[in-house]
């Protein structure tokens, strides 16, 4: 096009040299003629630098979609955008730097003032430069909650009648704030994060300052420290909050999973489809527990190998949102082993924690619980967990088998006391009714053991009003048979046999 131009001003500037004016109307017309293409081509040239810039900001954005599919720093993409295109945007332009034409844009067809960048799970980007650059993103959801159809009252396995607390309330749940980022090297990452359970008021760890620091080699290796979940389970891998149910597990899984805990660990693949995590920790659940109660010992170990046979991926959580095309699989095991004593666990109502129970709910650090002057001050839990999955087409189903062994007992009258063994299972399929905007599911687990076999089964559906997993309006029914776990900022309770509904906006940007 640019060619064009010069083309036609060459060949308008050789008919004035070769021809003088003369001012007959026939030379003027001419003249007339050729300026009014000249403005139809800059008129065009605009056009193209519009729709170019417009491209590019389609290929950036699908850029850092098809990067976070595949585990690519987010950071990279826009230096990749650059390289593919032998440009930078204005300001990626060094001091003295001449802009592009794309920057050199008249005041009215500039696009409207943009502060910063914006990418899923990430946050908005409030600060990039060669030394580093901070994100900050929100978690938050505002619940309504009903637990009246519950029985009031429970028999524990020993034949102790307890209370069963019923709610109806709504809660702005949780709170969670995000910053996010790299320093001096892209490699050397950090993510700090305030997190408050407002339905845990006044309980210990209602709010938490946390975060990690890791640093990537390679794909192969990546190491970090800090606080983590343990990956015992599927849940704790790191894919939270993309669940089907709006933050809250079956209760198999809320029952044998590990916790959040202060360790290192280290991550990567070992294999074109194959990825591990590995960490070693204080403790099964550090949250209001503090450092003055841990023993001496690194007790508490957890890993987790993953396998995706098929396309070497498995979306984000569970469900196909991503609405796969082609059959995509995943096949996974997990164990963790802890040496834990009553100081190290915390208290049985504390915020978004796990403490070692039997099946009917019991602590089983509780004094007298196996019988008068029995009382557990140290135990070794041990827990592996399987799971596997397919989606394809918006549809997925996901199972997952828990095991686990409590041995070892040390304290007063513990001599004769025998090991402890639990198993269960949970199931959970889904369909995507409207492509990225309604999806339905059911899920249902159980758990079997010496002291009871709860068990428990929902539905619900989930609506994406703006087709994607920023918001969320999720409606959701539980039925809940003499459940084992339970605490305030979940929707079922502890001992809890009945219905239980609850809907949720969620935000999670």
């Amino acid at each position: 096009m640019m060619f064009a131009v010069v083309a036609i001003c060459s060949g308008f500037a050789g008919a004035q040299t070769a021809t003088p004016q003369t001012g007959d109307s026939t030379t003027g017309q001419s003249a007339s003629e050729s300026l009014k293409k000249l403005d139809l081509l800059v008129e065009h040239n605009s056009q193209l630098e519009k729709q170019n810039r417009e491209l590019m900001d389609q290929i950036e954005s699908l850029r850092r979609v098809l990067a976070k599919q595949a585990g690519v720093e987010v950071e990279s993409i826009t230096k990749q955008t650059e390289l593919a295109t032998g440009s930078k945007t204005a300001p990626d332009l060094q001091q003295g730097e001449e802009p592009t034409a794309t920057a050199k844009l008249t005041s009215s067809e500039k696009p409207p003032d943009m502060w910063g960048s914006y990418t899923p799970n990430l946050g908005y980007k409030v600060a990039n430069t060669d030394r580093g650059d901070v994100s900050i993103s929100i978690y938050s959801y505002a619940r309504y909650l009903n637990q009246l159809g519950l029985d009031s009252t429970y028999k524990d396995a020993f034949g102790n009648v307890k209370n069963v607390q019923q709610r109806q309330d709504f809660q702005l749940n949780k709170v969670q704030i995000k910053f996010l980022g790299w320093m001096f090297d892209p490699k050397f990452r950090y993510f700090m994060y305030a997190w408050s359970s407002n339905a845990s008021q006044g309980l210990g760890a209602q709010v938490v300052l946390a975060g990690n620091l890791n640093y990537a080699f390679n794909k192969y290796i990546s190491v970090g420290a800090g606080i983590r979940s343990l990956p015992g389970t599927r849940s704790v891998e790191g894919n939270f909050p993309f669940w089907l149910g709006v933050d809250t597990r079956l209760i198999a899984d809320e029952f044998f999973r590990p916790s959040y805990t202060s360790g290192v660990w280290a991550w990567g693949k070992l294999g074109h489809r194959l990825d591990y995590i590995a960490m070693i920790g204080n403790n099964l659940s550090t949250l209001g527990v503090s450092a003055a109660q841990l023993n001496n010992g690194f007790n508490t170990v957890s890993t987790s190998l993953v396998w995706t046979p098929s396309t070497g991926e498995f979306g984000q959580g569970f469900g196909d949102f991503e609405d796969h095309q082609k059959l995509a699989t995943r096949l996974a095991g997990h164990f963790t082993r802890s040496t834990e004593d009553r100081q190290e666990q915390p208290n049985s109502d504390q915020f978004e924690n796990t403490q070692i129970r039997l099946e009917d709910g019991s602590v089983i650090f509780t004094p007298n619980l196996f019988g008068p002057g029995i009382s557990i001050n140290d135990v070794t839990y041990k827990m592996a967990a399987f799971d596997g999955g397919v989606k394809y087409h918006g549809f997925s189903l996901e199972g997952e088998y828990f095991l686990r062994w409590l041995d070892h007992f040390h304290g007063p009258g513990t001599a004769g006391l025998a090991s402890i063994f639990s198993h269960g299972f949970q199931l959970q399929a889904s369909a995507m009714v409207l492509p990225k905007t309604l999806q339905v599911y059911l899920g249902g687990s159980t758990l079997s053991g010496k002291y009871g076999n709860p068990w428990d089964f929902r539905g619900g559906l989930n609506y994406f009003p703006f087709h994607n997993k920023v918001i969320r309006w999720n409606n959701e029914f539980l039925y809940l048979y003499h459940s084992p776990v339970g605490y305030t900022s979940v929707p079922f309770a502890l001992g809890g046999t009945g219905p239980v509904f609850a809907t949720t906006l969620e935000l999670a940007f």
